[in-house]
């Protein structure tokens, strides 16, 4: 339009978490101009067992977009773009739920990420020692896909296994129910399903792990298609996906990511300049995406792979395109939080004295923390109190799904001073996972200089500082908290056209808000801390030892 500015254009980034839906309105510069919520159904009918509904989902991903788009006009609206938890959905031959428990209800038809029901089958595919495991640091996860699959059809090989047509990812399964289009994101197949981005999939690993009959069918049931995220699917928007999402028909949908990707998309490609950053002068490659939530995604990119012990990847374009992606996670933290907190006697004074002041427990914590400090730094409160955070097992580095939790240096007081020193030491204790993953990263070849923060955690302010603190790297926080919505709609803007790359989108949207820089006098106090945090671990071993010895 020539003499006039162009009208706005803006896209739709949908997010699905854990606990919830979200969905925000983005504009061309990655403003959020309007976001909505939405809980989600969660199911735990055993230990360790986690199911959603699809259609629960599917119904609150409309409920929520329907409230961004209200009140403009959505002829402007150029593209949406999912992310989702890499969940896994099981559809029958018509797409309809198929029940992934022993009830036999079908709306409960997804075994959720953080479901551990898969345990001796994800040992019996270690076993193997297959060539793809190179590439999810040495050993398979029980929350990647093929040891789901393995116990659906061990387990419930009648009422769902015998009569499925379609294994999505979740993200999958929404770019499908809003297109009709059963291809894949490159993202979800090779993070979680063993795709390789060159050689396609490995049909000796599924003969291997007894799950030859995907190879049969020409793995029609769990993908043959593969689109790298940000592709524009097929006709855009369904008429009926259109009616029930509030959007016109054809408008641009993208293939999608996994959540925590979307959030590494939406914080590394951020203009740094002007913040006194040493990245400024190096390549995106020297920057680590750390996705903070219910469980933590440490996100890495390389121009060449890169192996590491316990580090998933390297995983070629499947976040930023032309870059292997390594991924790092801790399996619980912000999980891990509230677990710690609500588990201790002081938690209904603290809940009543957060209500008074109208604020959350954690903003309360952390002012009560600041009173009793006195005139030390904050994090020397923990001097005798320790924690090791793999309450839900380690995900990296050290991969092993057996290990708990552990505190040391409890006292018989149980007030709200010890609750507020007990949510510091796991705060650190999540502070120095991360660090034990970067040093892991860099001992294989990753060069890291600044962390990029997002997630619900990267609000809480302590928890910050602590990373910063105990990696001795500045952390950068978005301009805009919602970095997983803005990496969503990214995605949304690249299927639009309206940008010609991935890459271009992301410098265009991700904005720099903070910067975090780490106290370097507090540095001596945190190596001994780190000393204490890595012998923790030695002596839980050294104490499974003894007790299963003769």
């Amino acid at each position: 339009m020539s003499g006039e500015q162009k009208p706005g254009r803006y896209y739709v980034g949908v997010d699905v978490g854990t606990g919830s839906v979200r969905a925000a309105l983005v504009d061309q510069s990655g403003v959020l101009l309007a976001f909505a919520d939405q809980p989600i159904k969660k199911w735990e009918p055993q230990f360790n067992h986690h199911e959603q509904s699809s259609e629960d989902i599917w119904a609150a991903c409309c409920a929520v977009t329907k409230k961004v788009v209200q009140g403009i006009d959505v002829n402007q609206i150029r593209g949406l773009g999912f992310d989702a938890t890499c969940s896994l959905v099981v559809l029958d031959k018509q797409f309809r739920p198929l029940p992934v428990n022993h009830e036999g209800d079908s709306r409960r038809n997804i075994i959720m990420w953080l479901d551990h029901r898969a345990v001796s089958q994800v040992h019996s595919i270690n076993g193997t020692k297959h060539r793809v495991l190179q590439y999810v640091g040495g050993m398979m996860s029980v929350e990647m896909q093929a040891p789901k699959l393995l116990w659906l059809k061990e387990n419930l090989r009648e009422t769902c296994w015998d009569k499925a047509g379609h294994f999505f990812d979740l993200p999958d399964f929404l770019s499908w129910k809003a297109t009709g289009v059963t291809a894949r994101s490159l993202c979800s197949l090779v993070c979680k399903w063993t795709y390789s981005a060159e050689k396609g999939w490995d049909d000796s690993f599924w003969k291997m792990v007894g799950l030859e009959d995907f190879v049969a069918d020409n793995y029609s049931k769990i993908g043959n298609q593969v689109l790298p995220p940000g592709a524009s699917l097929g006709n855009g928007l369904t008429p009926e996906a259109a009616k029930d999402l509030g959007l016109p028909a054809g408008t641009a949908v993208a293939a999608s990511l996994i959540d925590a990707h979307a959030g590494g998309l939406g914080v590394i490609g951020a203009d740094v300049r002007g913040h006194g950053l040493v990245c400024e002068g190096q390549p995106v490659t020297s920057r680590l995406a750390v996705i903070c939530g219910t469980s933590s995604c440490h996100m890495g990119i390389s121009k060449d792979p890169i192996f590491v012990p316990g580090v998933w990847g390297p995983y070629f374009s499947a976040m930023v395109p032309g870059f292997w992606l390594n991924e790092g996670g801790q399996s619980v933290t912000g999980k891990l939080i509230d677990h710690m907190v609500q588990g201790h006697a002081a938690f209904p004074e603290l809940q009543a004295k957060a209500t008074a002041r109208c604020q959350s427990v954690y903003a309360y914590l952390n002012s009560h923390l600041d009173l009793i400090k006195k005139a030390q730094p904050v994090g020397f409160l923990t001097v005798d109190l320790h924690v090791w955070p793999d309450f839900h097992g380690n995900r990296s580095p050290l991969a092993d799904l057996t290990l708990k939790g552990m505190v040391t240096g409890l006292k018989l007081s149980q007030d709200l001073d010890d609750l507020a020193i007990l949510y510091l030491a796991t705060v650190q204790a999540i502070a120095f996972g991360t660090r034990f993953i970067i040093e892991a990263m860099e001992a294989e070849g990753h060069s890291i200089s600044t962390l990029f923060l997002c997630g619900g955690l990267s609000k809480n302010p302590l928890f910050v500082q602590m990373h910063a603190d105990i990696t001795g790297m500045p952390v950068v926080l978005s301009q805009e908290v919602e970095s997983v919505l803005v990496g969503a709609a990214i995605l949304g803007a690249c299927a639009s056209g309206d940008f010609t790359s991935v890459q271009e989108a992301m410098a265009k949207m991700s904005k720099v808000g903070k910067v975090v820089f780490p106290r370097r006098e507090d540095k001596k106090y945190y190596d001994k801390k780190y000393q204490v945090f890595l012998k923790l671990v030695e002596h839980q071993k050294e104490y499974s030892a003894i007790m299963s010895g003769d």
